[in-house]
């Protein structure tokens, strides 16, 4: 087994209830982490035989581009797809987080946290 991460990948996107959340848009932070077997891979040196970080990279922001209301929906899709697209992805958890959120008060961002297993 081993982890690939992907982190602190920057995104301007439009998510929120907020109508003005989902016109004016907002910076968001994503990070993702992977667990696959990756022996294969480091025996052979082919990028045929590990995860590609550039396919979950464009994963996470296609997804981001779609708005939606809630980030939990955001993170959801973004775990669907990486289990479709990637066959060696054992394990995923995906955190999505909105910076400078407008929920009155002074806070850095806030974050949800998600993870999946394949399914057998």
């Amino acid at each position: 087994m081993g982890v690939i991460k992907v982190e602190n990948i920057r995104v301007f996107a439009h998510h929120g209830c907020l109508s003005e959340e989902t016109k004016i848009g907002s910076d968001y932070r994503v990070d993702l982490k992977i667990k696959a077997d990756l022996q294969p891979s480091a025996q052979s040196d082919k990028l045929s035989e590990t995860v590609d970080y550039v396919l979950l990279n464009r994963i996470i922001k296609e997804e981001m581009k779609q708005p939606s209301y809630l980030l939990e929906t955001v993170a959801k899709r973004i775990l669907k797809r990486i289990f479709e697209e990637d066959q060696l992805v054992t394990k995923a958890t995906v955190s999505v987080s909105k910076l400078n959120p407008p929920i009155g008060g002074d806070v850095e961002k806030v974050t949800i946290k998600m993870s999946e297993r394949r399914k057998l």
